[in-house]
């Protein structure tokens, strides 16, 4: 069963893991459910969500593949700006719900984990008459989430960019803790 890169981090801190869409992840820690439910609701939590499928779409015809393939209009959406959207197969049933991330030179599709495989040969096999490049990064790229009324708080020790300015439902390219440019979303 596949892991997260951080699996020995949440074995260490106590995490309870379980199968989770056929990844071994933390369904609680120790302090239990209510207790990070409050940390989350009260300042911040931050959840490994690694397992998600995570692909980059690129090429002169990105945009026009997209517009056909996902209900949401693309073309509402300017550099960084991230939209939750749906595949659908031709007769208009639901392939999986994604998230969409306009960057400046390519778009990031996240994927629900269960569905990575299948997200994948669906996408390739309508890739064909479109100028594009589908690349699966989920191995390469590490995805983590931090949410509660502290997250910004938190992350901005991390960054000399200015958080604030990063709206909703956006995302930025920036250096974290002194490391390499990362992409945060």
């Amino acid at each position: 069963m596949p892991r997260t890169p951080l699996y020995d981090r949440h074995v260490a801190m106590g995490g309870r893991m379980v199968e989770f869409a056929g990844w071994e992840l933390p369904v609680q820690y120790p302090a239990g459910p209510t207790a990070e439910h409050h940390a989350v609701r009260t300042a911040a939590g931050l959840f490994d969500i690694d397992h998600m499928g995570q692909f980059e779409l690129r090429g002169p015809d990105a945009d026009l593949f997209l517009q056909l393939i996902q209900v949401w209009d693309i073309e509402k959406m300017a550099p960084y700006e991230a939209h939750y959207s749906l595949l659908l197969y031709d007769d208009g049933t639901v392939v999986d719900d994604i998230f969409l991330y306009r960057l400046p030179d390519r778009w990031f599709i996240a994927v629900n984990a269960g569905n990575r495989q299948k997200d994948l040969a669906w996408l390739q096999a309508n890739t064909l008459g479109f100028d594009v490049s589908l690349i699966d990064v989920s191995d390469d790229v590490c995805m983590l989430a931090l949410q509660g009324p502290k997250a910004e708080t938190i992350l901005q020790r991390l960054t000399t960019t200015d958080l604030s300015q990063i709206a909703t439902r956006t995302s930025a390219e920036v250096e974290l803790a002194g490391g390499n440019r990362r992409r945060w979303l």
